[in-house]
C-alpha cells in the first residue's frame, strides 16, 4: 500500500473519532469520496493500526444507529426553508 493512502486513512479515522463526523462529512473535509473514505476506515486501517479502527467503528456504527433522525431533521429543514422563500 503507497505511504499517503495509509497517511490520508490514519487522518480520516483520527478526524472521525476527534469530531465523531459521518462518512458523508469526513469526504467532504478531505475532498474524497464516500467509498474512498469508507474503504479506507473498513478495509485498510485494520492493517495499519487495529485499535484506531475499533475507535473509529464505534462513532461510525453510532452514527448509522442515529441517521434516520438526521434524515428526519434534513427534511424538515428542506421543507420549512422552502416554505419561506414562496
Amino acid at each position: 500500500m503507497k505511504d499517503y493512502i495509509e497517511e490520508r486513512a490514519i487522518e480520516i479515522a483520527n478526524y472521525i473519532i476527534e469530531s465523531k463526523a459521518t462518512v458523508r462529512e469526513a469526504a467532504k473535509v478531505f475532498k474524497v469520496s464516500k467509498s474512498t473514505v469508507h474503504k479506507d476506515v473498513s478495509e485498510r486501517l485494520p492493517k495499519i493500526n487495529p485499535n484506531i479502527a475499533e475507535e473509529v467503528k464505534k462513532v461510525l456504527n453510532k452514527n448509522k444507529a442515529e441517521r434516520h433522525i438526521r434524515g428526519g431533521r434534513a427534511t424538515r429543514i428542506k421543507y420549512k426553508s422552502s416554505a419561506l422563500s414562496e
